[in-house]
């Protein structure tokens, strides 16, 4: 009877999305559309009664309905519209809301065990003294022989104030160690590394957009006080939520100006300006953008492209330009629907072609977006060429940086990780002034041979750099945290030395747009003048 009950459940699921998707297409789901539903649906539910009775295997509900039935209807539609079943409607609020409760520490796979890949600064596994590369062997007693690395972090998770104890090898420790540290609230930063790279120039990474990404921009905005220029990293951002974008293209935009519209078959068009805008704070602005640069990353940087505001650099973004609306469903369960397209301020939409595109090569092969060709052309403020469809394209292309064969035999042995551990199981500690020496270096040469990854001192040479960067990164990570890992890793990174580089041509880029707009708008207002003299001769 229970099993009846949750497959009648499920059913209902399938009539909920199937009235969304009546909707979405404009159908009138009264008189025969109704009659065909009820058909459809009793179809559905025989073709599911046969699948349970007569299959080979005990089928699950769970995997027949939330992985097949209800994703695949989604499918036919765009690859945004997509269902959530509780566990995944429950990790998409927390990280719209940016936080959770638990110890703070990234943990992943090694060798088949979960280890700890680096506590958050500050948190309590941090101050508990829990290290990178720490093997976790059990969780309140629990063994994890056997556990996947989201079943370990489910473990740690919890409600605050509560005590986890939490078993770990250490290199170095004879036997393992155990540490009982108290649950709190770990927020899960979107600005994840800010700091001033130059004198008066700053740079900041935005890793995603959830609820607290515009205080945060704005916090870090503040900490860096009267700046000269400004190095805004997006690559790698996914998106997320549309108000949050909005806010922060606010902090760079004149008050007033759009920063976005969208609209859908059933929803009229919605304009978002800037609320505020950056007080006449006009400093140098430089976006660095990727592939991996999506949906409320892409409304950013649209924006700033479009108000001729800044400079974007790097490679075509990914091309999102559909706007999902969540809807929450019975049993914690929800459905992202597609209900708008969006559009920049010059009227862009910069959604990639999806139409006969598999979901695999939809999201990890991209077609050539870098052909203007076929594309629609728009204009910025001061008539600057744009296209939409496919993406963002940046006013500077930047080749992103390829590894060479010794660069990713040394990635994919964890030679950097694995190398701090022992590093720091020998020296105990480092400071903030810490450079990698040649002292360092010969240690990294035993450890390799004692690892048997193959080198020679030619390739030792030619990644000099790449080598003493990677090491420094990993050992600020093991002592400070993974904020300052990351500060290095920029300090270093290609593509960030190069938006500096660009931060006058994007000073050169502004200036000579308010002089275009000045100068259409000073033209407009003669024109209007002289045809109001010509109407009063009359």
């Amino acid at each position: 009877m229970r099993s009846s009950r949750r497959t009648i459940f499920l059913v209902v699921l399938i009539l909920l999305a199937c009235g969304c998707l009546g909707m979405l297409f404009g159908q009138k789901i009264t008189g025969a559309s109704d009659n065909e539903i009820r058909d459809d649906l009793r179809t559905f539910s025989s073709v599911y009664d046969v699948v349970e009775q007569n299959y080979a295997e005990p089928v699950s509900a769970d995997k027949a309905i939330y992985n097949g039935a209800i994703p695949g209807m989604l499918r036919v539609l765009d690859p945004h519209s997509n269902f959530f079943d509780p566990k995944q409607y429950a990790l998409l609020r927390e990280e719209q809301r940016g936080k959770y409760y638990g110890v703070g520490m990234q943990v992943g796979p090694r060798n088949n065990k979960v280890i700890v890949i680096a506590p958050f600064a500050g948190a309590p596994a941090y101050r508990a003294g829990i290290r990178p590369g720490d093997v976790i062997i059990a969780v309140d007693g629990k063994p994890t022989d056997n556990m996947s690395t989201s079943d370990v972090a489910d473990l740690l998770k919890g409600p605050k104030g509560t005590t986890v104890r939490i078993a770990v090898i250490r290199e170095g420790s004879e036997k393992p160690l155990e540490f009982s540290v108290i649950r709190d609230e770990i927020p899960r930063y979107s600005v994840d590394v800010h700091f001033m790279i130059r004198p008066g120039i700053g740079y900041m990474h935005v890793s995603g957009f959830q609820e607290t990404t515009e205080h945060e921009v704005q916090e870090a905005l503040d900490q860096m006080g009267d700046l000269k220029g400004l190095i805004l990293d997006l690559r790698q951002n996914p998106g997320g939520l549309l108000s949050e974008g909005v806010g922060v293209a606010d902090k760079f935009l004149k008050k007033g100006q759009v920063i976005v519209s969208h609209h859908g078959r059933s929803s009229p068009e919605k304009i978002y300006r800037a609320p505020h805008g950056n007080n006449g704070r006009d400093y140098p602005l430089v976006v660095l953008v990727n592939r991996g640069t999506a949906s409320a990353a892409e409304i950013v940087s649209g924006a700033i492209q479009d108000h001729d505001r800044g400079l974007i650099a790097g490679e075509t973004t990914f091309g999102k330009g559909l706007v999902q609306t969540v809807y929450p469903l019975s049993e914690n369960t929800g459905l992202a629907l597609t209900t708008a397209h969006y559009y920049t301020p010059s009227g862009r939409l910069i959604q990639r072609e999806y139409a006969g595109v598999s979901l695999y090569d939809y999201y990890y092969n991209p077609a050539d977006n870098d052909n203007n060709a076929n594309k629609e052309v728009k204009l910025t403020d001061s008539g600057r060429t744009v296209y939409g469809g496919g993406g963002i394209t940046p006013d500077v292309k930047i080749a992103p940086q390829k590894g060479n064969p010794f660069q990713d035999r040394l990635l994919i042995k964890y030679a950097f990780f694995n190398f701090s551990k022992h590093y720091m199981a020998l020296h105990h500690t480092v400071d903030k002034g810490f450079n990698v020496d040649d002292a360092v270096m010969q240690e990294f040469r035993k450890f390799l041979d004692e690892q048997k990854i193959a080198f020679n001192e030619a390739e030792l040479k030619d990644n000099d750099e790449w080598i003493r960067g990677n090491i420094k990164a990993e050992l600020f990570v093991n002592q400070f945290g993974a904020q300052e890992g990351l500060r290095v890793h920029a300090e270093t990174d290609p593509m960030v030395l190069k938006g500096l580089d660009l931060l006058p041509q994007a000073k050169q880029l502004a200036d000579n747009a308010r002089k275009t707009i000045a100068e259409k708008s000073a033209g407009t207002a003669t024109a209007s003048g002289a045809k109001v003299a010509a109407n009063q001769n009359q």
